[in-house]
């Protein structure tokens, strides 16, 4: 059976060709005038036109309505916009409209598509950078969880590096800089941003903010400038937007499992670099050869290492516990109800009294948790022995069973006061490990004694050095010396001529 083109096709070639009358033609094909000189003017079929658009009847009369409903959504809260199911709603309870939803719908299907924005494309210049943070789910030691996803791109090579964190918060914003500056090698000449509350304390016109603290150490330390898109205009840095998705679908998919935070960064760098050995669409170079001029306007990366963390004022209340980041830590109690200053790091959180380093803990990224050191309680606890089986820091502390032996045998020989001397010897802990205070307690209890002195005497037996060894760790002003053994041979000649007289 013939094809309509291969009919067109024929028609056109017998006429025009052959020369075969039109009249002919016409009858062969049982075709009309019109349709004939259609046909011979158009080598393919124009196919279906209208000279006027049709009529519509039902929907006409309401289309004013739809445009209005339309364009007053523009100013209207993102999550509060019309629906097409709420404008349909709208023109049937509101105004009479009889007609189908189907053609409300279509309709302002049609009107979105016609009236979205469109973009300019821009050029972009080498070591010139944009910065976004995004989100994924990942499995960090078992336990699922959200990623802060911190992604620099270079749009003039199309590089790009991932880092990820448990929050998206200012030290994590630091961190991912540090790693991208050090994957990159080097610091971008400009950086593009959205206003993010991290950097932005508040928007004072188009092109004005006012910015934080910490944001601003990071931009005098590296000495980079700072670029801020409109606001609710994430276009602006379209290049990160995508391969923010981009870098999720690619690397993350599927869920992905890792040990530690650090191992699943280890990983996303890992891709990072592989991918720079791809061409992108456009380009005739690949990633990592178009890099090469990215580098070359790259700022150097500072000599001095930038310490990636935040600091807060708090105070420790009357449990000696500093609250940072929506979790507790302690400090040593006589240290309580002061002022603290809370500095949180990636890893650990560093609290300080005055000028000093008062305590130390493991950064906790969760909420509501409370870190506590058995040591910061131990002089308290003196001073309430009662409390030694009930302390609440002292709960689950794994120590060794040789330490309630003593305890045991104190309290069996002296009652509380046992249970005194018992804590005295805790307190050593203050200065001394808990491997080196099991070894000076293991030695008491094997010559029978249980005394706190004995015990503290042999921890500093045991922590002295021989006289050979002496060492001048901590004055770096001081010339190491050793001590030559003495030379006895004159003494032992001595012996001899006495022995001989």
């Amino acid at each position: 059976m013939h094809t309509d083109m291969e009919r067109w096709n024929e028609i056109r070639h017998k006429v025009l060709v052959d020369k075969v009358s039109k009249r002919t033609i016409r009858k062969q094909y049982r075709l009309g005038a019109e349709t004939l000189e259609k046909i011979l003017s158009h080598s393919e079929p124009p196919g279906y036109r209208t000279r006027y658009p049709r009529n519509k009847t039902k929907i006409g009369p309401f289309l004013g309505v739809i445009d209005q409903i339309l364009a007053d959504d523009v100013t209207a809260p993102p999550k509060q916009k019309h629906t097409s199911r709420r404008i349909f709603d709208r023109l049937r309870n509101e105004y009479g409209y009889e007609g189908g939803r189907t053609q409300v719908y279509e309709y302002v299907a049609t009107f979105k598509r016609h009236h979205r924005e469109v973009y300019m494309a821009l050029t972009q210049d080498p070591g010139h950078a944009q910065y976004d943070f995004g989100e994924a789910t990942v499995i960090i030691a078992g336990v699922l969880c959200k990623a802060a996803l911190s992604v620099m791109t270079l749009p003039y090579s199309d590089a790009w590096h991932m880092s990820a964190y448990p929050r998206e918060c200012t030290e994590t914003f630091h961190a991912g800089h540090v790693a991208a500056f050090a994957f990159f090698g080097g610091v971008p000449i400009r950086t593009s941003y959205d206003n993010s509350k991290i950097a932005v304390i508040r928007v004072t016109g188009p092109n004005e903010r006012e910015l934080t603290k910490e944001f601003l150490r990071l931009r005098s330390h590296h000495l980079f400038e700072s670029h801020f898109c409109r606001v609710a205009r994430g276009n602006e840095k379209g290049h990160v937007e995508g391969l923010v998705g981009y870098g999720r679908r690619n690397t993350l998919v599927p869920v992905p499992e890792f040990e530690s935070w650090a191992a699943l960064n280890e990983y996303l760098e890992a891709c990072c670099y592989a991918d720079l050995f791809r061409r992108v669409r456009g380009n005739a170079e690949m990633k990592i050869e178009r890099l090469e001029a990215d580098r070359a306007a790259l700022r150097p990366i500072p000599a001095e290492a930038f310490e990636s963390r935040r600091i807060e004022q708090t105070k420790s209340n009357s449990l000696s516990l500093v609250r940072f980041d929506c979790n507790d830590y302690s400090v040593p109690t006589k240290y309580a109800h002061h002022d603290v200053t809370a500095i949180g790091g990636i890893e650990e959180v560093t609290l300080v009294v005055g000028a000093d380093v008062v305590a130390t803990h493991p950064r906790v990224w969760t909420k509501e948790v409370i870190t506590y050191d058995p040591i910061h309680y131990l002089a308290l606890l003196q001073t309430k022995p009662g409390s030694l089986d009930y302390a609440k820091p002292l709960a689950n502390w794994g120590l060794p069973e040789c330490f309630w032996v003593l305890r045991r045998r104190l309290e069996s020989e002296a009652g509380s006061k046992g249970t005194k001397e018992f804590i005295k010897v805790l307190r050593l802990l203050e200065n001394a490990s808990i491997p080196q205070l099991t070894k000076a307690i293991k030695s008491a209890l094997a010559i029978g004694a249980t005394e706190c002195e004995i015990i503290r005497l042999l921890l500093l037996r045991r922590n002295e050095k021989p006289v050979s060894l002496f060492c001048l760790d901590g004055h770096p002003h001081l010339r190491q010396f050793t001590i030559d053994p003495p030379d006895l041979g004159a003494y032992r000649a001595l012996t001899k001529i006495g022995a001989n007289t």
